[in-house]
């Protein structure tokens, strides 16, 4: 399981996967997209998350993995993911075809928790909201997952998944679970791990 770790929150989604039973590949070279099943994008500074994609020459390998394989993106990582977002050094990876506007919920001084109501869960969960992005347009075959007061906050298309909060900071594994077994297809074994 792939976890890109070029700047942000990557190691909280590492304690997230190996508490599930998933080996967490820290990503900062485009070999170590090799043999990976899905990919994370954590949370972090998206605009400096954009210039080390092309400083480290990840971004054709990157670009290519979630085209065609399970991601997940939390906050900044949704900015990568989505399609049209403004004030930006470089393009998008642009996998799911949503608008974005960063730091919508406000500064850091502004940073929230609140329940979130998940679809593929059928219930709530924490939604931890820092310097979050706000989803500002769904294109047509994309998928509201989450909501926070029926706003949009989590979308799926196809094998991508994007989120506006961060998961990870929580003790509740679930939607990390979920995104593992139902959008990678991942098994989980007792005393193995999927890579």
């Amino acid at each position: 399981m792939g976890l890109l770790s070029l700047q942000g929150d990557f190691a909280r989604h590492a304690e997230a996967l190996l508490a599930l039973g998933a080996e967490p590949v820290r990503v900062s070279l485009p070999e170590h997209l090799r043999d990976l099943d899905a990919l994370i994008v954590p949370g972090g500074e998206s605009s400096t998350m954009l210039r080390l994609l092309d400083a480290t020459g990840l971004r054709g390998g990157v670009q290519r993995f979630v085209r065609e394989r399970p991601v997940l993106g939390t906050c900044a990582g949704l900015i990568l993911l989505a399609r049209d977002v403004e004030r930006l050094p470089a393009p998008t990876l642009g996998v799911i075809d949503i608008g974005a506007e960063r730091n919508a919920y406000g500064r850091q001084v502004h940073s929230f928790t609140h329940d979130v109501d998940v679809a593929p869960l059928a219930d709530t969960m924490a939604g931890m909201f820092i310097r979050a992005p706000r989803i500002t347009r769904v294109g047509r075959g994309v998928e509201v997952i989450a909501r926070l007061d029926g706003e949009p906050v989590g979308v799926r298309q196809g094998l991508a998944v994007a989120i506006t909060f961060h998961p990870e900071l929580t003790d509740d594994r679930r939607l990390h679970a979920w995104f593992l077994g139902d959008v990678a297809g991942l098994k989980l074994r007792a005393g193995g791990a999927v890579r």
